[in-house]
């Protein structure tokens, strides 16, 4: 089966990017800014992706990708690779052990498996549609619902958003109300802690990206319902979404509350 194959080849292009990524890790040389928002780019960007690139395109010729480097190939194809070859860049140049690798394969425009990998913690998450989530071939669900208090929230905004007046309204709201409002600057690494039910909830405002849909998928094989703010479920890629995933006992919690933190 085709989807089998790509995990298998998903799989090897990760871990071997993910063995370099840690050997390199505190000895970079190259630390660039690629655009005004302060984004950064290392040659370990450049070279984990080539790794990833070269197996992808071995196998699977046909396929479109898009690359968080290298941008779109231009191939049209029903199929599509995201990647994101180093997600926690800013992590990974300061030094700071919170990164991972992103691979996600889409089906007109739906993911259809996801693979993420976080090389220092040597944790492998793989998701195929309809079939469920592991982490280093291990079943991961975040059922049954946790009890909160206060909830346990990670955020992720798109590099654009930075200080707009209603991203700022949200998040000072969500901070305030929850226990801790999380932002790792690592998306995938969240996704991970919702899916393993170390999080309670993300929310999405404004984010695009090669690192987004790897998440999502792994979060709903896990159990999550994933909805826009408008609680519409998630129905395919779209440019910079609005969303939020939990549990879904606790999807009308959480869609209070950010009804309540977008009035004005």
């Amino acid at each position: 089966m085709m989807i089998n194959i790509a995990k298998e080849v998903a799989v090897a292009a990760a871990y071997e990017a993910g063995r370099y990524m840690k050997e390199r890790f505190g000895s970079i040389i190259r630390i660039e800014e690629k655009d005004e928002h302060g984004d950064l780019v290392t040659e370990v960007d450049h070279e984990a992706e080539a790794i990833i690139l070269a197996k992808l395109h071995s196998v699977f010729p046909d396929h479109a990708i898009r690359s968080e480097e290298a941008g779109d190939d231009g191939k049209q194809s029903e199929w599509q690779w995201l990647v994101d070859p180093l997600d926690g860049t800013n992590n990974f140049a300061v030094g700071l052990p919170l990164f991972g690798i992103s691979i996600t394969l889409m089906r007109r425009r739906e993911p259809v498996l996801s693979v993420i990998y976080e090389p220092i913690t040597d944790r492998l998450y793989t998701a195929i549609v309809g079939v469920g989530a592991n982490c280093n071939q291990r079943p991961v669900s975040m059922n049954p619902a946790r009890a909160f208090v206060k909830a346990r929230v990670g955020w992720i905004q798109g590099h654009a958003v930075q200080q707009r007046d209603e991203a700022v309204q949200l998040r000072h709201y969500i901070d305030v109300h929850t226990k801790r409002m999380m932002r790792l600057w690592a998306p995938t690494l969240q996704w991970s802690m919702l899916a393993r039910g170390d999080l309670d909830a993300i929310m999405v405002y404004h984010s695009e990206g090669e690192d987004l849909y790897s998440g999502i998928l792994l979060a709903m094989e896990a159990g999550a319902a994933v909805v826009d703010f408008g609680g519409n479920p998630f129905s395919g890629a779209a440019d910079q979404p609005c969303l939020i995933a939990c549990h879904p006992e606790h999807l009308p919690y959480f869609l209070s509350m950010v009804a309540d933190g977008m009035k004005r």
